[in-house]
């Protein structure tokens, strides 16, 4: 089942070692891009537009740990 991306409110967390700040994330972009491609041909991406992003996984980077990752409420400021 994907992970959901964290929200304003929401942080992910490491359920096995309580690790806050390390993931891999593995995701697929459907996107809409602004090329241009300077006259030696090199291209450059200028604009950028996310049509559709699902996250695949997300596994914890310190314990390797594989659905193991779930979103918690973010500490009051």
């Amino acid at each position: 089942m994907p992970t959901p991306m964290p929200t304003a409110q929401t942080r992910w967390r490491c359920t096995q070692c309580g690790n806050l700040t390390r993931f891999d994330v593995t995701r697929t972009l459907r996107t809409r891009e602004y090329v241009h491609v300077d006259l030696a041909g090199e291209p450059a991406v200028e604009e950028r537009e996310v049509l559709v992003e699902t996250v695949e996984q997300v596994s914890c980077r310190w314990c390797r740990g594989a659905d193991t990752v779930s979103l918690e409420p973010r500490p009051a400021s």
